[in-house]
């Protein structure tokens, strides 16, 4: 089973919104959830359990869940607040050769409420999304596309580079023996890039352009 990034995804009542990310153990080497960020306004992004997830059909994720279960689930995003002190400044005025102009006084430090984004990532586990960078031992290679899933274990199998990398605009499917780290939005393997080259291919069929 594939599993898109950047792609649509449906519920059991109607399309719900985009897969953003997908959360990893890597040390079962496991998908665990999928990341939707939903159509409509307030856009909220929801950690939804791979066990949500029917199937994939021309490009678009079908879940198990309704809307109204879609939105009950933890979401990805949690919003916090800190204090931190800002200086206030107000205008003030001086003279100068007969015209008057303002000069900015600056007053005490007020504190404010400042809003900080976490992602709410399982202990353990990576955020892979659509676009993260493949470097190989010897540097940059590609960005990742999706993975392939074996559905019956959920574990990883492939990543899959399919444009905007080395080799052009074949699919560029890389085992998951060869992935290595994941720091900071990129993905590290273990392999070098003649050796990527050199890999074994296999058809990947899917039902969309």
């Amino acid at each position: 089973m594939d599993i898109p990034l950047n792609a649509q995804v449906e519920c059991t009542d109607g399309v719900c919104g985009r897969s953003e990310y997908v959360l990893i153990n890597p040390v079962i080497d496991q998908v665990t959830h999928l990341v939707v960020k939903e159509d409509s306004s307030p856009n909220t992004e929801y950690i939804v359990p791979v066990d949500s997830m029917a199937e994939t059909v021309a490009g678009t994720i079908h879940l198990r869940c309704t809307k109204a279960e879609l939105e009950k689930m933890d979401p990805f995003i949690k919003t916090t607040f800190i204090e931190e002190k800002l200086p206030v400044i107000n205008p003030g005025y001086g003279a100068g050769l007969g015209t008057y102009f303002y000069l900015p006084l600056v007053t005490p430090l007020e504190t404010v409420q400042v809003p900080v984004e976490n992602k709410q990532v399982p202990a353990g586990e990576l955020a892979v999304r659509r676009g993260t960078r493949v470097e190989a031992t010897d540097g940059y290679v590609g960005k990742v596309d999706e993975f392939v899933v074996n559905p019956e274990s959920g574990h990883i199998t492939h990543l899959v580079m399919r444009e905007g990398h080395l080799w052009g605009k074949k699919d560029v499917i890389i085992p998951l023996s060869a992935m290595g780290d994941t720091h900071a939005d990129t993905v590290f393997l273990k392999v070098d890039k003649h050796q990527i080259e050199s890999l074994p291919t296999f058809p990947l069929h899917r039902r969309w352009s």
